[in-house]
């Protein structure tokens, strides 16, 4: 049976440190920024505030979009969402922004084509998609045609997610990654952000 072509963004999978725990911690979202952030999409600084990773502009991820609250400027209650509409031009407080940020964190993602066994151990970009404004979900896949040996690659292929109807032999499985160029990673690398 084939594997559904439906996108999901990085979900929260296990963990490779000691705890095994889901980690986040809170950033903030500049006021008016504009561009949606979605549940799932992969997130780097700039200016210390969160923005959608870019691998045009970025060199390294800080984590995934977990969600977002805020006072929204129309009712001036407080708002809670799984992700950020874009330009919120807010009157008090701050954007604050959920972000899975353990360096360690392993997610599983969809990929845009297929993923053979011997992907294991290498790494890939990620595909961007516009995510739903619905259901608040990013539709990031990971762009398999991307997959090689470089470590300017933003994602590692750790394994295929152990799910029943997930066919390795099919094009849209899921595979479990790490964030490879990761901000708090080993080497520390500074973002190129501009």
């Amino acid at each position: 049976m084939a594997n559904v072509d439906k996108a999901f963004g990085l979900r929260p999978q296990g963990n490779l440190s000691a705890t095994g725990a889901q980690k986040q911690y809170g950033y903030k979202i500049a006021d008016n920024q504009s561009g949606a952030i979605y549940l799932g999409d992969l997130v780097t600084l700039s200016g210390g505030y969160v923005v959608k990773f870019d691998a045009t502009l970025h060199t390294v991820a800080v984590g995934v979009f977990n969600g977002c609250n805020y006072i929204n400027p129309s009712t001036g209650k407080p708002t809670w969402s799984n992700f950020y509409p874009g330009s919120v031009n807010i009157t008090s407080g701050y954007i604050n922004a959920d972000v899975i940020d353990d360096p360690n964190q392993l997610f599983v993602i969809q990929a845009d084509e297929d993923v053979v066994q011997a992907d294991i151990g290498l790494n890939a970009a990620i595909a961007y998609t516009a995510g739903s404004s619905v259901t608040g979900l990013s539709a990031t896949e990971l762009d398999s045609s991307s997959i090689a040996n470089s470590a300017a690659l933003v994602l590692k292929i750790v394994g295929i997610f152990d799910a029943p109807g997930n066919d390795i032999a099919e094009n849209f499985v899921d595979v479990v990654v790490k964030i490879n160029a990761h901000m708090y990673g080993s080497t520390g690398v500074a973002n190129t952000a501009p």
